[in-house]
């Protein structure tokens, strides 16, 4: 993964539920791991804007609910800083999921904003986005 320009906040724990914001026919998942953390023995996993992470499905499509899938987080509404001093924050906390690690979509719309972190990180993710933030 690159790296991104902002101080982001990891607010986002293992458990934390995420809309999801594309039309893969997913509705809501929960977060069950971050890959990529680094942290102390034992502590759960944060995940913040941009990151990889290993959701559930937990509404949506019958076919998909229960399905262990990757999805990457777009929003959050926890309130982070930009090298230029500006704070972002967002309504809610979104994600779109991903078929492999190298970013490719399941959907091919994205609703809502996407944070500019996010299209830094993955160019996959800006092509189909609709607002960049």
């Amino acid at each position: 993964m690159k790296a991104i320009s902002a101080k982001v906040v990891r607010a986002l724990n293992t458990g934390s539920y995420l809309k999801v914001a594309d039309n893969s026919k997913a509705k809501l998942v929960q977060i069950i791991q971050v890959i990529g953390y680094k942290g102390v023995k034992r502590r759960l996993s944060k995940a913040g804007i941009g990151d990889l992470v290993v959701v559930t499905v937990k509404e949506g499509d019958i076919s998909l609910v229960g399905k262990v899938m990757k999805a990457i987080i777009i929003r959050q509404r926890k309130e982070y800083r930009r090298p230029d001093g500006v704070r972002i924050k967002f309504e809610d906390n979104a994600c779109v999921l991903v078929k492999d690690e190298k970013g490719t979509l399941a959907g091919t719309i994205i609703r809502g904003p996407v944070a500019r972190e996010v299209v830094e990180r993955w160019p996959e993710v800006g092509k189909i986005a609709s607002i960049i933030v």
